[in-house]
């Protein structure tokens, strides 16, 4: 039987610190869904299509053979029940992302008894990272390279210049 887990998220925009976790998980475990949260009523806002996340997050992994990219909404056990998830990952940044974690894990196995939750510790360098971070810097045309692959940080600063992506040809803001 495969150890197939779920690392859920918005990613938006997905970054360096998300990637990270991913490859990381691919190490771990048979098979690891990353499930791109599709939000009917969102919560909080939200800057690119699911679409256009999903195909982010591929084109920075550019393939790897134990990854799989889907959307989702609804319930995250729900959607780890369906595609019979042993666990859900999720990352860990700063001490204060255990208490939100814990009592998210908690609801997680009130909801769904049988599914894991498993927290992945991030790695220094990427502690800072949110992607909430990363769209403020680039909205205000901040050097975002070091925090997303450059697929993202393209997107990012088409975005806020009401450009479209592909067609964005301007040179990305650089690092002093």
């Amino acid at each position: 039987m495969k150890r197939r887990v779920i690392y859920p998220g918005t990613f938006d925009p997905v970054h360096y610190g998300h990637l990270d976790l991913m490859k990381r998980a691919c190490a771990i475990f048979d098979e690891v869904v990353v499930g791109v949260y599709d939000h009917s009523k969102p919560s909080k806002s939200i800057l690119f299509s699911v679409e256009a996340r999903i195909q982010m997050i591929k084109n920075a992994l550019n393939g790897s053979d134990n990854l799989k990219v889907v959307r989702f909404s609804g319930l995250t056990v729900e959607f780890a029940r369906e595609i019979e998830a042993v666990a859900i990952v999720r990352g860990l940044r700063v001490f204060s992302d255990f208490e939100f974690e814990f009592r998210l894990a908690l609801a997680n196995r009130r909801l769904a008894p049988d599914i894991e939750t498993i927290n992945l510790i991030t790695q220094e360098q990427h502690s800072f990272l949110s992607g909430t971070t990363v769209r403020e810097i680039a909205s205000l045309g901040g050097d975002v390279s070091s925090m997303v692959p450059p697929n993202v940080a393209k997107a990012l600063y088409a975005r806020f210049n009401d450009e479209d992506a592909a067609q964005y040809n301007r040179p990305v803001p650089l690092r002093d």
